[in-house]
């Protein structure tokens, strides 16, 4: 199974170095020299990776120059993992683990998660609720319970996020 780890962001000086926007909880394990991922439909091997004004610049033993990284900017990073493998954080999850749990408010239940949206600052739940694609910010004062064992999250009820019908209004 792939998981997505980084997106290529632009080249780096003349040898090859691309900046890579991190989108794994786990970059230093990921993004370890001598690591294999997958990028397209090319398998490239991480050479080295360090951080520079705050952003991860890898470079791969198959992209030599410039112009070879420099075609491979926007694409995604992925790495091959086994389904059954946890993050090492027990409160981090894989994608897959959280598509298809049941989204519960309180005892009800309210809907199915369909996806996870990785945005720069927070993830967000895709949640399908009454037929309706609901996005939910992924935080703990949002979702405060994730069971992936039990098979459902927990979403605290804000007025409006589940049913835009109780949103707040000001008249």
């Amino acid at each position: 199974m792939q998981v997505v780890i980084g997106r290529i962001g632009r080249a780096h000086g003349i040898r090859g170095e691309l900046n890579v926007d991190i989108r794994t909880d786990e970059p230093e394990r990921r993004f370890a020299p001598g690591s294999s991922v997958v990028c397209g439909d090319r398998t490239l091997t991480i050479a080295r990776a360090r951080h520079h004004s705050g952003r991860l610049v890898v470079s791969f033993e198959e992209i030599p120059d410039r112009t070879a990284a420099e075609a491979l900017h926007g694409r995604i990073i992925e790495a091959e993992i086994d389904p059954l493998e946890l993050p090492e954080d027990p409160d981090e999850f894989y994608d897959h683990q959280l598509v298809g749990l049941e989204a519960r408010s309180g005892d009800d239940v309210v809907g199915t998660v369909t996806g996870i949206v990785h945005g720069p600052h927070q993830d967000t739940l895709t949640v399908e609720v009454d037929g309706r694609e609901v996005f939910i910010p992924f935080v703990t004062e949002i979702v405060p319970v994730v069971d992936v064992k039990g098979g459902f999250v927990t979403i605290n009820e804000v007025a409006g996020l589940l049913d835009p019908a109780e949103a707040e209004t000001s008249d």
